[in-house]
């Protein structure tokens, strides 16, 4: 309500009508106002005075525009034209209309009460109309038109509340399986947080127990002191290198856990070798890989493989994965590049961030020779 313009009401504003509406609003008219038009044609030979054809015909396609205000105002227009249809043969296809909409927007005891409505009328109408010759058959066609009708609109209705049912049902469920996704998440990122913290907290125990040592010890040799500095150093590094992957893991998703290592590079192409993706390996990188820099360098080679299949699926792969302690760590992905690349990156962004992390770097582009190139360079330290 505060949100409302000054002098606005505060009723909700009413939807627009939509062109499915306009469509079968306009076929609805024409059908009333031409079956109406026909139905007064053979009500012209009913002995009735010339003032009653003529109410008979005005009124009639008067009550046929009513058609266009169906959905606001539906049982009022449908007990009008109960009354209506009690002495205007021309509009009786659109008072089965009316009853057919209250049928579908209002409950089942409205509905009813409309029936009846025009079951009272049809009786006048017998009257009016003078229907000497078999008023049984008249009536007993009147009402199954009224009842068939009717249950259509109910059988409508209960298709569209079965619908809205099952639409609510999906959405909950989506939001409940959102949720606990989410939460599941939080409890993951959680347990991870507390083991860092213990790592860290061991880590960082020792940088102060080797510092207070330097401060309490000034009569330490020039070696105890290097020593003691190179162990701080370490520690240090050690410390941010864990912390680091504490956020690395925590920026990317729970399904990635537990972390691949630099030794599954192997069998992660047999895997897409066994899928029948052509993929050529050179792996020469001889040493003791840090846990970080392998884990990144496997996320990289793993990210290319999908991209090349995504992008130039069946097209050979060739993979180079090389590098010594000291110079680093250098992988390389090319495959043919397809005409058109699909997408939006969002995986190569991820792969600098990863590379990123470690003090690294991500190329990726075209080559002279039409090829699609994915390189890292990853920090190997001596």
């Amino acid at each position: 309500m505060s949100e409302l313009p000054a002098g606005s009401s505060s009723k909700p504003a009413r939807p627009r009508r939509s062109a499915r509406d306009w469509v079968v609003d306009s076929v609805a008219f024409a059908v009333a106002v031409l079956i109406g038009l026909v139905l007064f044609t053979d009500g012209e030979q009913d002995s009735v005075s010339h003032w009653l054809l003529a109410a008979d015909f005005y009124v009639g396609m008067a009550f046929c525009l009513t058609l266009w205000f169906r959905r606001r105002w539906p049982v009022q227009l449908a007990l009008v034209g109960a009354v209506v249809s009690a002495f205007s043969e021309s509009s009786g296809i659109a008072a089965l209309m009316m009853i057919l909409t209250v049928a579908i927007y209002r409950p089942f005891r409205i509905t009813l009460l409309v029936f009846a409505a025009n079951a009272v009328c049809l009786l006048a109408y017998i009257e009016i109309r003078n229907k000497p010759d078999d008023p049984a058959a008249v009536l007993i066609t009147a009402a199954a038109l009224y009842v068939a009708v009717a249950g259509w609109g109910l059988y409508i209705r209960s298709r569209r509340q079965l619908l809205q049912t099952l639409r609510d049902r999906a959405d909950r469920a989506e939001t409940v399986a959102r949720l606990e996704a989410e939460q599941g998440q939080l409890r993951a990122r959680e347990e991870i947080a507390r083991e860092m913290h213990d790592v860290l907290g061991h880590r960082l125990s020792l940088l102060s127990v080797h510092a207070g040592a330097l401060a309490y010890r000034p009569d330490a040799s020039t070696e105890e002191v290097a020593g003691a500095a190179e162990i701080i150093r370490a520690s240090a590094h050690q410390a941010l290198q864990d912390l680091r992957e504490v956020i690395g893991v925590l920026r990317a998703p729970v399904g990635e856990l537990p972390h691949p290592a630099f030794a599954d590079l192997p069998a992660l192409v047999e895997g897409s070798r066994a899928a029948g993706i052509p993929v050529e390996l050179t792996l020469d990188a001889p040493g003791a890989l840090p846990e970080h820099v392998g884990r990144t360098a496997y996320r990289i080679v793993q990210e290319g493989l999908t991209n090349a299949v995504k992008h130039a699926p069946g097209e050979p792969v060739r993979i180079s994965v090389t590098g010594v302690p000291g110079n680093g760590l250098s992988v390389e992905l090319l495959n043919p590049a397809p005409n058109r690349r699909r997408g939006d990156g969002q995986g190569l962004k991820g792969l600098s961030e990863r590379a990123a992390l470690v003090e690294g770097r991500v190329e990726h582009g075209r080559t002279p020779e039409g090829d699609f190139r994915l390189y890292a360079w990853l920090p190997w330290p001596a």
